[in-house]
């Protein structure tokens, strides 16, 4: 595999550089409807928080599903670009359609085709990730994709601010546009990514594993960790809340893109440091530092009361991600057999996408039965338990892959 000695991109092959490419260009498109949705849905088409928890619940829950089925298949058949390309396609495709809907109800459709393509794809391109790297750059690998996702929710934000400021277009135009930049990250993908052959997983292709005998030969620990995320996933609801609150507490229309901008900035550049630490001071220690800030965060918002709190808090926020994200992806990488990285990335997103369904239904009913404040404060709470649960958990990885957790 060819290294690159030089600074930032050391130990990261082209595979990684492109994912990180097709991702910046996705996420703009994204990013250029999201932090406005909640804006379009409760003023543009008169839902609530209720109804918000509904659409972003069965929208992440139903791209979990997928994307323990893309994880294992991908492992069966021994490829994972056809599912990387198909899944980007259909989420490009679908999501600027929202721009069209006349009803909440219309949202959720779209939005859950669009997280079917986000479901077909996720599971297969974090195995290409971690194949395409030596496991001491797993956590490398996984912080440069993820900075170069959440740097591409910088310029989507602003180019819609831009569009709605002086453009003069309309919401629903602005969501039409976003197509453009979303087709981009489609072309990048088709023509610069390339499978990554691996003896072992064309060995368990062979063995054609069921997808319960997957999930009996994962490591104990690696079930145990996956668990414990179930847990936190728990207090973890939709980010439209935090837009939502954020608008309440005085922050305007106009300059919620803006904060979402502050917010990816911070995530961004906080993404690759997170993922190196992880790789030289271990895993877990980064993980419950980072759930940690994520408590520290929603406790937070039960207390404020003022907009300049809002952009403290959603800066804050932001280094959640940069601890998180990278590590508990390179852990998952670690703990896999090599044979099943596309099953075990299936299970953790499992996991994630279980809990997000109660965990948005449950955080957007206590919202409008209690209010704001008892919803916070009950994503601190899991947020704190499940830190403590993970510092006594021992990790063992797969012999196969190198130490360092």
């Amino acid at each position: 595999m060819k290294r690159d000695t030089n600074g930032i991109l050391a130990g990261l092959s082209g595979n990684v550089l492109v994912l990180g490419a097709v991702s910046f260009l996705n996420d703009a498109a994204s990013e250029m409807i999201y932090p406005l949705l909640p804006v379009f849905l409760t003023a543009v088409l008169g839902a609530g928080p209720a109804a918000l928890g509904i659409i972003e619940g069965i929208a992440e829950s139903t791209a979990s599903l997928l994307k323990l089925a893309s994880g294992y298949y991908s492992d069966r058949v021994r490829r994972r670009r056809g599912w990387v390309i198909s899944g980007y396609l259909l989420s490009n495709l679908t999501r600027p359609m929202i721009g069209l809907a006349v009803t909440w109800p219309g949202v959720l459709v779209l939005r859950f085709f669009d997280r079917i393509g986000k479901g077909v794809r996720t599971s297969p391109r974090d195995a290409l990730i971690a194949e395409s790297v030596t496991p001491a750059f797993h956590g490398k690998a996984f912080g440069f994709h993820r900075a170069a996702d959440h740097a591409g929710a910088i310029p989507g934000p602003l180019l819609a601010t831009a569009l709605l400021a002086f453009g003069q277009f309309d919401l629903k135009t602005v969501f039409l546009l976003s197509i453009v930049p979303g087709l981009l990250a489609v072309a990048v993908l088709s023509a610069g990514v390339r499978e990554t052959p691996d003896a072992s997983r064309a060995s368990a292709s062979r063995q054609k594993l069921h997808i319960a005998q997957a999930w009996r030969e994962m490591p104990p620990t690696l079930r145990r960790f996956t668990a414990i995320l179930f847990l936190f996933t728990l207090g973890n609801s939709t980010d439209a809340f935090l837009l939502l609150k954020a608008q309440r507490l005085g922050v305007s229309v106009a300059m919620i893109p803006m904060l979402w901008v502050a917010l990816h900035v911070v995530k961004s550049g906080s993404s690759i440091p997170g993922g190196i630490v992880s790789d030289r001071m271990g895993r877990k220690g980064v993980i419950v530092a980072g759930w940690g800030v994520y408590g520290a965060t929603y406790a937070g918002f039960v207390w404020a009361d003022a907009a300049w709190q809002a952009w403290a808090l959603f800066i804050l926020y932001g280094l959640y991600f940069g601890l998180t994200e990278s590590a508990e992806k390179a852990l998952i990488a670690d703990l896999a057999p090599s044979n099943l990285r596309g099953s075990a990335f299936g299970l953790y997103h499992l996991m994630l996408g279980i809990g997000a369904l109660p965990a948005s239904l449950l955080f957007g009913w206590i919202w409008q039965s209690w209010g704001d404040a008892a919803a916070f404060g009950m994503g601190a709470g899991l947020a704190f338990a499940a830190g403590l649960l993970l510092i006594g958990l021992p990790l063992r990885r797969a012999a196969e892959n190198s130490p360092g957790s």
